[in-house]
């Protein structure tokens, strides 16, 4: 797996087409490396933002159209070579994440935060529709679910940490997570260790 390929080297592009040609890698002393049997995937963003940008009139959906692929193909080509694009099995665009994956995002991003909380006798409790607002707010289109943490962090885990060290949550008990004006707020209730479910 070689993973943004589009950064490497020019050398490594040579180096490929030469596995791709010929299913073996010559070393400088002459030893080859048998390539008959190893599948090669890589990924890029090469096209991305041209993908995802917003088009006028036909085309312009929120699902990856022949138009955004066109457009990321032709992102590719001013990349990649002829040469190198040739020996290519198959291109394979990805679409941007639908709503319920962005949603298990949030929960995996939730339950890590629950389990570290659990240690400090604090359980977190999140409404639908906070949950809702962190799927809004922590995906992008075109950066994908990478600043949901960053949004956890600046929503949750630093008011939790204060209020831990500082105010309401010092000996433990139940934050509540709830949507109001358009961001989240955070409500506490003192009542000791949470019971475990």
């Amino acid at each position: 797996l070689l993973d943004e390929i589009e950064k490497a080297h020019p050398d490594v592009f040579n180096v490929l087409l030469q596995v791709m040609d010929h299913g073996t890698l010559t070393d400088n002393n002459g030893r080859k490396a048998d390539f008959r049997n190893v599948i090669v995937i890589m990924t890029t963003n090469a096209g991305a933002f041209e993908a995802t940008e917003k088009v006028v009139g036909f085309g312009g959906g929120d699902g990856p159209s022949d138009f955004a692929k066109g457009r990321a193909k032709q992102a590719m080509e001013r990349i990649f070579t002829p040469e190198f694009r040739n020996r290519l099995d198959a291109v394979v665009y990805f679409a941007g994440l639908r709503k319920e994956v962005i949603r298990k995002v949030v929960d995996k991003e939730i339950g890590l935060l629950s389990a570290m909380l659990s240690e400090k006798q604090v359980r977190l409790e999140l409404d639908d529709a906070a949950r809702d607002w962190l799927a809004d707010h922590g995906y992008d289109p075109q950066m994908g679910a990478r600043p949901m943490a960053r949004l956890v962090e600046q929503k949750l885990k630093k008011p939790l940490a204060e209020a831990m060290v500082f105010g309401d949550l010092k000996e433990g008990g139940t934050a509540r997570a709830a949507v109001q004006d358009g961001d989240i707020v955070l409500s506490f209730d003192e009542t000791g260790p949470p019971t475990v479910h």
